[in-house]
């Protein structure tokens, strides 16, 4: 295995996840599972999520599941617990109380109500 698929990916989402960014987060999720056995989903700036958003994570749980890797959440705020919760989903997926990414790996601010995905090591 080459040290990239050896190494853990960091993504982050930023504002809403739903039917219109949905479909960005798959590809960057569907990306970093390609690269990387393992990926950590940072939700700690995520104001919102919908049904669009949780089929997203479904999909990159089960692309982590049949190549031997793991899709973890990080810093899942309450309204995005309780979505889980909701729909039985809070054991299917991963969840860590870790909130904060190492130093300096954290995205730049931006403006409010835009929705961004990056993944460490990015400029954002």
């Amino acid at each position: 295995m080459d040290n990239k698929r050896s190494t853990v990916a960091v993504v982050w989402a930023r504002g809403d996840i739903d039917l219109d960014t949905a479909p960005a987060l798959h590809r960057r999720l569907e990306a970093a599972l390609r690269e990387h056995r393992d990926v950590v989903l940072d939700l700690s700036q995520v104001t919102f999520m919908d049904c669009a958003g949780l089929g997203t994570l479904l999909d990159a749980r089960g692309q982590a599941d049949r190549h031997g890797g793991r899709l973890v959440l990080r810093a899942v705020g309450p309204d995005v617990l309780r979505l889980l919760r909701f729909t039985n989903l809070e054991g299917r997926l991963t969840a860590t109380p870790d909130h904060h990414p190492p130093d300096g790996a954290r995205p730049q601010a931006q403006r409010p109500g835009t929705t961004r995905f990056a993944m460490e090591g990015e400029a954002p």
